[in-house]
């Protein structure tokens, strides 16, 4: 008996070394690690997303086996909705009435593609610690936390991959701590493939397919009558879209801006006659809206960042 207990003592105080030596580990590593894996790595999972009493169920196909990087993510909740992407180079399907409808999207980071592969940014504005372990999808993982340096920018819990560094969970924190929104697998298996025929839609082939209408590249490097003044610390603009939208006779302007890891768009729209403005602030989850009036144009913010950074984008926009 005094054996079998002394076992247990040291077994207990083996498990607090190993976890005090994960919390030793560079949390930068960690990261720039599952940044790279997100992208370089094939793999097939699903995810679940939560905000709030909302979740979805989502599949994710990721493959690179040399000749680039291509995923294929399927909505299994709800209304079905696809998108393909490769490289940088994003297309939506999504079922509308008796059309699918195909939009066109420049890249933005998603599950499990969080991370910048340039992490500088992020670490402007973020201060990062390994906090422990946790277990997920079957796979053993080391929790990062990124704790924001201003009120411009929300909190994040990351779990990595202990063998591969790939993202395993993402978790949203508030200015209190509090969780507003999580990713996690639920399912997740690495592969070695080069099979391409999992790379198209599964929609109906009954319907005619749209193609929504896109501003010409000309027209969309017009010169702009407003600029932006005092953006909140941290964020940059990584990109300006002009897009036709149904019902509308003139482009709307958007802007998106990041910090690295969290990212706002910014609307901007000359005012419709006898159209009623939108102004005012409310969130969703964790997404912020702001909207005003400037100089005969509605402006809107979206984002999933603190209300007062939308607000402060919002107010950055001067007429010339």
């Amino acid at each position: 008996m005094v054996k079998w207990l002394l076992a247990c003592l040291l077994a207990g105080h083996f498990s607090l070394a190993l976890a005090d030596d994960t919390t030793q580990q560079d949390p930068w590593m960690l990261l720039d690690k599952a940044a790279h894996a997100a992208r370089d790595l094939s793999y097939k999972g699903i995810f679940m997303y939560q905000s709030g009493t909302n979740s979805r169920s989502i599949e994710i196909t990721h493959m690179n086996a040399g000749q680039g990087e291509y995923s294929r993510i399927v909505m299994l909740d709800g209304l079905p909705q696809e998108l393909l992407s490769q490289g940088s180079d994003i297309v939506i399907f999504s079922p509308r009435n008796e059309k699918v409808v195909i939009e066109k999207r420049r890249g933005k980071n998603l599950f499990p593609a969080l991370l910048p592969v340039n992490l500088e940014l992020v670490k402007a504005s973020y201060k990062a610690k390994v906090t422990g372990q946790e277990r997920v999808a079957g796979r053993e993982g080391v929790i990062v936390l990124l704790e924001p340096r201003d009120d411009y920018r929300y909190g994040y819990r990351l779990l990595t991959d202990k063998e591969f560094g790939l993202l395993l969970k993402a978790t949203t924190l508030n200015q209190q701590s509090e969780v507003i929104e999580q990713i996690a697998f639920n399912q997740l298996n690495l592969l070695n493939m080069s099979d391409m025929e999992w790379f198209k839609p599964h929609v109906d082939p009954g319907k005619p397919y749209v193609m929504e209408e896109e501003v010409p590249a000309g027209l969309a490097e017009s010169p702009q009558d407003w600029n932006l003044e005092q953006l909140p610390p941290g964020y940059r603009q990584i990109d300006h879209i002009k897009r036709m939208v149904p019902g509308k006779k003139t482009a709307v302007n958007q802007l998106i801006f990041s910090d690295g890891l969290s990212s706002v768009s910014l609307f901007i729209e000359p005012l419709v006659k006898g159209a009623r403005p939108k102004v005012g602030q409310t969130t969703v989850g964790p997404t912020n809206f702001y909207a005003n009036v400037n100089h005969g144009h509605q402006i809107v913010v979206v984002g999933e960042v603190p209300q007062a950074t939308v607000a402060q984008i919002a107010n950055s926009v001067h007429f010339k």
